[in-house]
């Protein structure tokens, strides 16, 4: 199987998978890693996560409901976990076939051109 290296995935749509589609390989996954900066592969390969430290709470929850409504455009839900008021983490993962997808990676894409009000130093 020949990868496909780095592409602008802001400017593609998630299309449903079927559940017989198998989920990435974690050579494709990490390849297209490059087109997600600040985004990891969990340690099993089969989701993709990234946490933020928001200014505060008012923005991390700010920032989930932006997050929920490009969701729900897309049609692919990534899960939110938000602990100590404003670390946010992100996990995203196409449950109908148990691993990676590229919706995931549109999906990341879109959230990272989100805007976010982050935590200075």
């Amino acid at each position: 199987m020949a990868l496909i290296l780095m592409t602008d995935f802001t400017l593609l749509q998630c299309r449903p998978c079927r559940k017989d589609t198998p989920p990435l390989p974690r050579p494709q996954a990490e390849a297209w890693l490059a087109s997600v900066p600040g985004w990891r592969l969990s340690a099993d390969g089969l989701s993709l996560e990234r946490e933020f430290l928001m200014k505060d709470f008012s923005s991390a929850v700010d920032f989930i409901r932006r997050m929920a409504e490009v969701a729900d455009s897309e049609d692919h839900h990534p899960d939110f976990h938000l602990t100590g008021y404003r670390r946010l983490a992100v996990v995203l993962s196409t449950h109908a076939i148990g691993g990676l997808s590229e919706n995931d990676f549109i999906l990341a894409a879109k959230i990272e051109a989100l805007p976010k009000a982050l935590k200075t130093p």
